[in-house]
């Protein structure tokens, strides 16, 4: 007698059950799909406890009569594809013929079905996958599903479930996905008799990611496709990075109108995101990838959540450049809110006497004064006797002027530029030697010197490591420096790259080399200090972090020790230097660790803090 057997069809359905249907939101997932391949241009969502008594779909999609009512209880009976050649180019949600056999066999199921054309409707009852009745009835066009007691018959499944609440965030996940992938069609969800949902057809993408996000604020327009060809092509919204909105929220990513969960998807969206977001904080907003169906495999899971891209890394380089053009716009969007041309600025205050200055606020005197005690400090000093040995461009300074110590004198008003500057800013004062206060068209202007100053210098050695000329100093007298184990072997895999960042040094036998020139950051280091501290930034030398991150990362840690810092006070001349750079600056909105650098506050926004109108 044979072992192996033929498994009873039911059997069979209650299997792939286990794969279709994980928990309630798989049934919702399902249907809404099935809706939407019919052509539904409104989608009713109810469900009662969690939607283990109660899921209903209400659709208007183009329905069924009698004969597909039965075969659609078939498995794999589907009207999707007929033969392998759909199977290489799919274009609708479904195609398996699974869902409904599967869900059945787990659930009391009704199905109501009308045709657009038809004159009455078919409805069929199901008892755990087995057909209890089909009869003629009257209804509305479209098709109405109904799912009673799931699980009722796999008590094993149902003790696996979560909480009631856990489950219906997970089916409210799954509506708005699938809303916002079909922003024509209209849906109302509906828990436990209360409408929670309701999307109405007529809203546009935008309106609705802001009710699904709660959010009301602007976005970041994302739309982007290779030159020469209309796919593949990305588009989508996304919420300004330093939002509050991205402390929870996540990224929506579809393809081809699907909501799929790739890894390979969100490392692009972070890597076009580098140096606008923080660590910790996670990308928000919705991105919608359009292929040609033959270069994306959907036919890898039965959820259909899974994808297998046939190039990769063209679409992972694809919505990085997307991502990074789009910012790049908002920048520019930023830019004529925050800075305005000349002509538009905010005209200096004057006095009714002809010539006299304008006092800034005594609490933050614009011209600091040292004290004799202090010594004079430049933003890039000199710390080490050095010889400038390359001819590159230098990388942006903010000018201190030669100041001898004061004594005994009392401060001094500043005067202000009576001409607009290139900026367009007025300047109002240092605050805590950290944030710089200005007034603008539109209200106060806050900005992070540290940070502001950090992302011009970033640019700056990015821009010169690529053409390979970051400026070197070259030492009077080189320093000799001992490398661990693992220090060495970064130094042998990354030396080309040490090299182009400005540092020279040489093996002097054993562990020893010398340093004999540095890049010409002008920071407080002595040469041995900042470079253990820049290969220290290089991590594991078997790591294994992209290289143009790694090196990002490297870069924005130079930076970062050049800028001026917390404590460095400004004059009128240096805060000048600093918006003019900014003002010229592509990007500026974010230092390279994605911390704001600057922050607006209207007029009205201000008018409320005080209850005033």
């Amino acid at each position: 007698m044979s072992k192996i057997r033929v498994l009873p069809e039911q059997l069979a359905n209650r299997i792939a059950a286990g794969e279709v249907v994980e928990r309630p939101a798989s049934v919702v997932k399902e249907l809404i799909e099935n809706s939407l391949d019919a052509g539904a241009t409104r989608i009713e969502i109810e469900v009662e406890d969690g939607g283990t008594r109660l899921i209903r779909i209400i659709d208007n999609g183009e329905g069924m009569d009698e004969d597909d009512v039965l075969l659609c209880l078939e498995r794999h009976g589907t009207s999707k594809i007929l033969a392998d050649a759909d199977l290489e180019a799919i274009n609708s949600l479904g195609f398996r013929g699974e869902a409904i056999p599967s869900i059945s066999s787990v659930s009391r199921m009704t199905i109501t079905s009308r045709e657009q054309s038809a004159d009455f409707g078919t409805t069929a009852v199901l008892n755990y996958g087995k057909l209890y009745k089909i009869h003629e009835t009257g209804s509305a066009r479209g098709t109405i599903v109904e799912i009673r007691n799931l699980f009722g018959n796999t008590p094993a499944r149902r003790k696996f479930l979560r909480t009631k609440r856990t489950e219906l965030g997970h089916i409210d996940e799954v509506v708005k996905n699938y809303a916002l992938a079909a922003p024509q069609v209209a849906f109302i969800l509906r828990i436990d008799t209360r409408q929670t949902l309701h999307l109405d057809h007529s809203q546009g993408l935008a309106q609705r990611l802001a009710t699904v996000l709660h959010y009301s604020g602007s976005f970041i327009e994302i739309g982007y496709s290779e030159p020469g060809s209309s796919l593949p092509r990305l588009s989508g919204l996304l919420v300004p990075p330093d939002s509050p909105l991205t402390g929870s929220a996540r990224i929506k990513i579809l393809v081809n109108g699907r909501s799929v969960k790739d890894r390979m998807l969100t490392h692009g969206v972070a890597e076009g995101l580098r140096g606008f977001l923080m660590k910790g904080r996670n990308p928000a907003g919705l991105l919608h990838l359009h292929l040609d169906p033959a270069d994306v495999d959907v036919n890898v899971h039965p959820t259909k959540q899974e994808v297998r891209f046939r190039r990769s890394r063209d679409i992972h380089q694809l919505i990085v450049q997307a991502i990074q053009q789009g910012m790049q716009g908002y920048q520019q969007t930023l830019k004529s809110s925050f800075f305005k041309s000349p002509a538009a600025a905010v005209s200096h205050p004057e006095s009714s006497s002809k010539g006299k200055p304008y006092t800034a606020p005594s609490v933050v005197p614009l011209q600091t004064v040292i004290k004799t005690e202090e010594q004079i400090k430049t933003v890039i000093p000199e710390t080490f006797p050095t010889v400038t040995t390359s001819t590159a461009e230098p990388l942006p300074q903010i000018e201190r002027s030669t100041t001898t110590s004061l004594q005994n004198q009392s401060p001094r008003p500043t005067p202000l530029p009576q001409e607009p500057q290139g900026h367009g800013l007025k300047i109002i004062g240092q605050y805590d030697k950290l944030y710089i206060f200005c007034q603008s068209s539109d209200g106060l202007v806050v900005i992070d010197q540290h940070a502001a100053h950090e992302r011009l210098l970033f640019e700056k050695l990015k821009k010169q490591f690529l053409k390979g000329n970051i400026t070197r100093q070259t030492l009077l007298f080189p320093e000799t420096i001992e490398l661990s184990v693992v220090d060495t072997a970064k130094v042998e895999q990354y030396g080309q790259e040490i090299d182009k960042m400005g540092f020279t040094i040489r093996e002097f036998g054993g562990n020893s080399y010398v340093i004999s020139a540095v890049p010409a950051l002008g920071n407080h280091l002595a040469p041995a200090e900042l470079f253990f501290d820049i290969l220290e930034q290089f991590g594991s030398p078997t790591g294994n972090q992209r290289k143009g991150s790694l090196l990002e990362d490297v870069l924005a840690s130079m930076a970062c020790k050049a800028a001026i810092k917390s404590g460095d006070a400004l004059s009128l001349k240096e805060i000048e230097a600093l918006l003019d750079s900014m003002a010229r600056a592509d990007l500026f909105s974010h230092c390279p660790h994605g911390r704001p650098v600057l922050k607006q506050f209207t007029e009205t926004e201000i008018k409320k803090w005080f209850h005033r109108s």
